[in-house]
Parts: structure tokens; sequence; C-alpha cells
């Protein structure tokens, strides 16, 4: 079964690739994703946890802020020539090997 994130691979890279910088280094990626993952943390804190937000803070779309990390985890893996279908293929095996008897199922 074919998977969209090929899709979205080759999205991000037609984007990346029409600049001539280029990709960052991988730390430097990194280092975005967490800055990345940091927001979108920030906003579940502003929603669900004690942390509201001030009168003068905009919301951000929680969508949105997982959409900057897929984003990001896509350069990672452009940057590196890692196929993420493959990649995601293996860890649903395992999840659905090592795990499916883990939790009860409905």
């Amino acid at each position: 079964m074919g998977m969209a994130l090929k899709s979205i691979q080759k999205q991000v890279d037609d984007w990346v690739s029409q600049y001539k910088l280029g990709y960052f280094k991988p730390l430097e990626i990194l280092a975005r994703l967490t800055e990345e993952v940091g927001e979108m943390a920030r906003e579940v804190n502003h929603m669900f946890g004690p942390k509201k937000k001030k009168p003068s803070e905009d919301t951000n779309d929680l969508g949105d802020e997982m959409a900057d990390i897929i984003f990001t985890l896509c350069c990672m893996a452009n940057s590196l020539g890692i196929d993420l279908d493959k990649s995601f293929k293996r860890v649903m095996d395992k999840y659905n090997g090592r795990d499916k008897n883990r939790w009860e199922k409905k």
C-alpha cells in the first residue's frame, strides 16, 4: 500500500530546491525541529494546560504547528536521502506486531 509521505517529501523538496541554499545541515534542521515542537507544546499548554495565553497573544492553529513539524521532518529526511514511506511502514509493522495486544481493544 502506497502512502502520501512520498508526495509530501516531494512537495518539500520542490520548494527547497528553488533556492540556492538548499537544505540546512542535519544539526541545523534538528534545531529547527526542536523550535517547531516547542511552538506546538506552547499551543497545547495554552489549550489544555495551566498556562493560558495573555490577551495580547495570538492563537496559533494547532494543525499548522503540526504541519510545520512534518515539513521540517521532511527536510531532514530529504537531506539524508531517507524514504519516509519505507521507514513508516517498518514502524507500523513493529507496532502491529510487538504492540498488537498491549492495550485493550475496542
